[in-house]
């Protein structure tokens, strides 16, 4: 296969390209600068530019771009630099893929388990309702500027990921040095859940969703979603390390702002991945705890 990736210098994009690569497929990478190498097309989210030619070829489009939610406090210009980042590079690939003399056969679009809001205790589904709160409106606008592409019969995926689990990047890889030291420990009471997935089930899941039947959401989780206390004892007992000092709220909430440090550290979702499981997808590390020991060679 000839895949089209966007985002592919992220922690996702660089694990999916490698794996791809190494199975023998072909990719493309989405690029804003001039394109260096034939294997590089050119696009521009901001002002809509992107020709129909970077196509040619495609059998499948995977979509990982986005500015980062944690990156910067939540003023009100970079929550919207977050959802314009978002809908309208989705936009723009769901329309000029329309445009092409072939269009890809698949679009696989990201999205995020943010969609379902803070739902305490609920488990998750894929025919769970959308929740309430800013990450839930950016994941619906988000997965609706994919709506050409569904328009004109692309199988249109989106993908509803987790906590992605990393010693190279994201949650995990700033963790790591706290917990190492035997410094680290719950976010406030450790009741939130977290849905989490390691960076292999992230990767072959994608992989297995470019040539699977599947079209609307599913979730990229693991099948075992835990709470923050189970999950902070989890990696310290991997680390043989003690947590024993939980993080108070107020610290997160005057560093990134009340509305970022609920979202991110305080609240969460108990999300289960029914249509990955339901499809036939088998998680190579489908525990916690397996999958914290395989990423830490512990």
């Amino acid at each position: 296969m000839k895949i089209l990736i966007t985002g592919a210098t992220g922690l996702i994009g660089q694990a999916l390209t490698k794996k791809l690569q190494d199975s023998g497929h072909s990719v493309v990478a989405a690029v804003r600068r001039a394109p260096r190498a034939e294997d590089e097309v050119q696009w521009d989210p901001r002002t809509g530019v992107m020709s129909p030619d970077a196509f040619d070829g495609v059998d499948g489009v995977v979509h990982l771009a986005g500015a980062g939610i944690s990156d910067k406090r939540w003023t009100d210009a970079y929550k919207m630099e977050i959802l314009e980042s978002r809908t309208s590079g989705t936009s723009l690939l769901a329309t000029t893929m329309t445009q092409a003399n072939v269009a890809p056969q698949v679009f696989l679009s990201s999205s995020a388990i943010g969609i379902y809001g803070a739902q305490a205790d609920q488990e998750l589904t894929e025919s769970s309702e959308i929740g309430s709160g800013f990450l839930a409106d950016v994941c619906r606008d988000w997965e609706l500027a994919a709506q050409p592409a569904i328009d004109t019969g692309i199988r249109t995926v989106f993908l509803r990921t987790g906590i992605v689990l990393s010693p190279h990047g994201g949650a995990l890889k700033k963790q790591l040095p706290l917990f190492k030291l035997g410094l680290g420990g719950k976010f406030g009471n450790g009741r939130q859940w977290q849905s989490w997935i390691s960076i292999t089930d992230e990767v072959n899941a994608i992989i297995h969703l470019l040539t699977s039947s599947i079209s609307g959401p599913v979730n990229l989780t693991a099948p075992t979603p835990v709470t923050n206390v189970d999950f902070t004892r989890t990696l310290a007992s991997v680390l043989s390390r003690p947590a024993v000092l939980p993080l108070p709220s107020f610290g997160p909430k005057m560093l990134l702002g009340k509305e970022l440090a609920n979202a991110l550290l305080f609240s969460g979702q108990r999300v289960l991945p029914s249509a990955l499981i339901s499809d036939g997808f088998k998680f190579t590390h489908p525990t916690l705890e397996i999958a914290l020991r395989f990423l830490l060679d512990k």
